[in-house]
């Protein structure tokens, strides 16, 4: 068996044509034009890169962007209060503050300080708390892409035993809640594994679907997985790689070339889980876009 390769960047292609269409909607009906804000603290390249990608992402789909770019030694009264006026704005409806923050800043105040309603990034304690009861709020981006991509893919999660190794606050712990809520795309039974978990190939083996967001490279082996599993790799780790031109290459937390010959189905890194993060930022900032208007 040779597993189907669950191509992120197709899937969210779709789903950005989808966006678009309801961006165009919204300003052609209701002279509504989605906002987005990124703030950003320091120069770090890989922070730079990511918010070109988003920039990029919601120029494509009809977002207007605007980021307010500081230097690595702002003090963290004035960041709030950035955020504070970016929060008082109405033509920003989703706010993201880039990570991680330089120095000495304080990243849970810093979040804390986005109004719960333009939370784009869906990380807010008020809205992973409306994640927990069931109520309604903006989802993590990470957690709500790798939804879509079993779902877009025809993979019904409902009643399987979904393993996720890591649980982290950003992927493995809203992921676990997500799928056992009882909703189209979920109503699953739920596995959470981590660091301190005994024996994780005896938990591996038992998935149906398996997803796996820890950040070190091989976490999951072929000898670690059942043939017919889905593979769901979350992780991005550099290898260095003297042939490519930037001297690494970018691989999965799962060893993708043996699970592969296993998995009846697998994202790869790059261009699985990762376009889908954006994808669901835009999301959020659309479906705040509404929710201010009283359009939803």
């Amino acid at each position: 068996m040779t597993a189907k390769i669950l191509d992120g960047n197709e899937l969210a292609k779709t789903a950005r044509a989808e966006l678009q269409a309801e961006v165009a909607e919204l300003q052609s009906k209701h002279g509504v034009v989605p906002g987005l804000a990124v703030v950003i603290v320091g120069d770090d390249p890989a922070s730079m890169s990511y918010v070109r990608g988003k920039r990029k992402a919601a120029a494509e789909v009809g977002i207007h962007s605007q980021e307010s770019k500081f230097d690595a030694d702002l003090p963290q009264v004035e960041l709030i209060a950035e955020i504070e006026r970016l929060n008082a704005d109405p033509g920003v409806h989703g706010i993201l503050v880039q990570l991680p923050l330089p120095g000495d800043l304080d990243e849970e105040a810093v979040l804390n300080a986005v109004d719960p309603d333009k939370d784009a990034d869906g990380l807010h304690p008020v809205n992973l708390g409306r994640l927990m009861r069931g109520q309604e709020g903006f989802l993590p981006c990470t957690p709500h892409g790798v939804q879509q991509i079993l779902q877009r893919s025809g993979i019904d999660v409902a009643g399987k035993h979904v393993v996720i190794v890591g649980r982290s606050s950003l992927v493995g712990k809203p992921l676990a809640n997500m799928l056992t809520m009882k909703a189209t795309g979920a109503n699953a039974t739920v596995t959470l594994c981590h660091t301190g978990t005994t024996d994780l190939a005896y938990h591996t083996r038992q998935a149906d679907v398996l997803v796996v967001v820890t950040g070190f490279r091989n976490t999951v082996t072929a000898d670690m997985v059942k043939e017919g599993v889905v593979v769901i790799d979350v992780g991005v780790n550099q290898v260095e790689d003297a042939s490519r031109k930037r001297g690494y290459r970018l691989v999965g937390d799962v060893d993708f070339d043996a699970v592969k010959e296993v998995a009846s189905a697998i994202t790869p890194v790059p261009g699985g889980v990762g376009p889908w993060t954006i994808t669901m930022l835009l999301f959020n900032t659309v479906q705040a876009a509404k929710r201010s208007n009283q359009l939803d």
